[in-house]
């Protein structure tokens, strides 16, 4: 049981009568220590918060609205049991971070049902990789072919591999379609605070959803406060029946209540986290992300235009031997015998061979390493990039 569900249980075995004696159920039973729950509970509010904060919420979100568990591959895999049945299916565009395939099969046997993005730029289109309500239709439409009963879309937002983030017509274009098909929105924002240049992040959290019992946020610390392993996510959804649900599930999903404290004094810190980190963290990424794109760019390798996250995804694609994933990982391969590791796009399941996620959020030093990169392509034409010679 998470700390929520630890809370609201303890309150409904101890009623308080007009006499203030306590009436129901005594436990004295259980090995547990009730006596600080009053001070664990003020972290979740704290976490509440944040999220009003920093989501920029139209009123302060409920804390009771919120579950806490040890981060957002749990959260998914609990929603896998909550929200489906086995059998049943996501709506996901394509590319997107892999992880979520495991997380929703190996509890509920829940499968993605994709929604192809390439590089093309249609009429209607202002960029490579575009969703669009008319793809994701199409996708819904050829499931129901298919007889695979689609529950609910997942976005991802800033978004993995991409770098980009959903503009806010387009979010509230996708609810509007979730609403007309009775779908639940699981929305992943854990780059929520990533974003690095001056484009402006909405999260679904700032919006007035037109089903709002169908919109489940979640968030955690391990990639916006550089804390990779540290397993803390918060969900919020103001479904009661999902979180009841997700409450019975938390105590398998638990995080120690040590790092909670930690965290929440954190977090509370808004003076720092204003002041310092983020102003300091935004300018790293920015600076970061220019080394590597523009290494990148002197060899002649199309790069899409990001805007938040830690990464940036590079077009290959000319320098496969055959338009195929197989020619993908062979050159993949050649980078790893160069001791790079990328990642490639079959990773995030994209539809298009020849597209690769490289990582920026590491010391300049380590990313003009990337030098590497013209000893597998071939002989460059160009100049060394950043004066880094190439390795034959």
């Amino acid at each position: 049981m998470g700390l929520q569900g630890t809370v609201g249980f303890a309150s409904k075995i101890l009623i308080n009568n007009s006499s203030g004696i306590l009436q129901g159920v005594l436990n004295l039973g259980t090995s547990e220590n009730k006596l600080c729950f009053d001070l664990i509970e003020k972290r979740v509010k704290e976490i509440a918060k944040f999220l009003t904060e920093y989501a920029r919420a139209p009123k302060a979100l409920n804390p009771e609205h919120i579950v806490v568990m040890n981060g957002c591959c749990s959260i998914f895999a609990a929603l896998s049991t909550v929200l489906f049945d086995p059998g049943d299916g996501y709506l996901i565009p394509t590319p997107y971070f892999g992880g979520v395939n495991p997380d929703m099969w190996l509890y509920g046997e829940v499968r993605p049902v994709h929604v192809p993005l390439d590089s093309k730029v249609s009429e209607a289109e202002s960029c490579p990789f575009q969703l669009t309500v008319k793809k994701l239709e199409a996708a819904l439409q050829n499931a129901m072919e298919q007889g695979i009963r689609v529950r609910a879309l997942i976005l991802i937002n800033p978004h993995n591999p991409l770098g980009d983030i959903y503009p806010a017509h387009l979010l509230k274009e996708c609810l509007d379609f979730a609403h007309r098909h009775k779908l639940h929105v699981i929305v992943d924002e854990i780059y929520m605070l990533s974003v690095y240049d001056d484009s402006t992040f909405t999260s679904v959290l700032s919006l007035n959803p037109p089903d709002p019992e169908k919109i489940h946020f979640m968030w955690g610390f391990s990639k916006d406060f550089v804390m990779c392993g540290m397993r803390v996510a918060a969900l919020h959804t103001r479904n009661e029946e999902v979180r009841l649900a997700l409450n019975q599930l938390a105590s398998f999903h638990s995080c120690p209540g040590p790092v909670q404290y930690i965290l929440s004094q954190l977090i509370a810190d808004r003076e720092w986290i204003n002041k310092t980190f983020l102003p300091t963290n935004r300018r790293r990424l920015r600076e970061a992300c220019h080394i590597l794109v523009d290494g990148l760019t002197s060899l002649g390798i199309p790069v899409l235009r990001s805007s938040a996250g830690l990464f940036v995804w590079a077009d290959f694609r000319k320098f496969l031997v055959t338009q195929t994933f197989e020619a993908e990982m062979e050159l993949w391969w050649k980078f790893i015998a160069e001791k790079l590791y990328i990642s490639p796009g079959g990773a995030f399941y994209c539809c298009e061979p020849g597209w690769f996620r490289l990582v920026f959020s590491d010391s300049a030093d380590k990313i003009h390493l990337v030098g590497r990169i013209p000893a597998p392509l071939g002989p460059a034409d160009g100049p060394d990039w950043l004066g880094c010679q190439s390795i034959a």
